[in-house]
């Protein structure tokens, strides 16, 4: 599992990879918040490494869309999920929630 933080003057992207499940999810959340506390309420998750993505991983993703789209402050956007994710999305019925992109780019030029 890695991520990597990169502050825009936008947004910040932040690229996942590995596995996100009950062990890692505290891990996202940290990388999420940090973004969060720093006043950056706009983030895009470069999602193509992203090999497995458990329900605490979708529990902490659906958190953070709420806390950024509050207030009308920002948004998350998701850049190049694999299509075994993009399922889990549909049958966890997030997938309508989110905004998914084929590239980061143009997910960080959306804002």
């Amino acid at each position: 599992m890695m991520i990597e933080t990169i502050h825009l003057k936008r947004c910040d992207l932040l690229t996942v990879k590995g596995r996100f499940d009950s062990n890692t999810s505290p891990d996202l959340e940290k990388a999420l918040r940090a973004s969060m506390d720093a006043g950056v309420y706009r983030i895009v998750l470069d999602m193509e490494g992203v090999e497995f993505f458990g329900s605490a991983a979708i529990r902490v993703l659906i958190a953070t869309y709420k806390e950024c789209r509050r207030w009308n402050r920002g948004d998350v956007l998701l850049a190049r999920v694999p299509e075994r994710i993009q399922r889990v999305f549909d049958i966890a019925g997030i997938a309508p929630l989110v905004k998914m992109y084929d590239d980061p780019v143009v997910a960080v030029g959306s804002f």
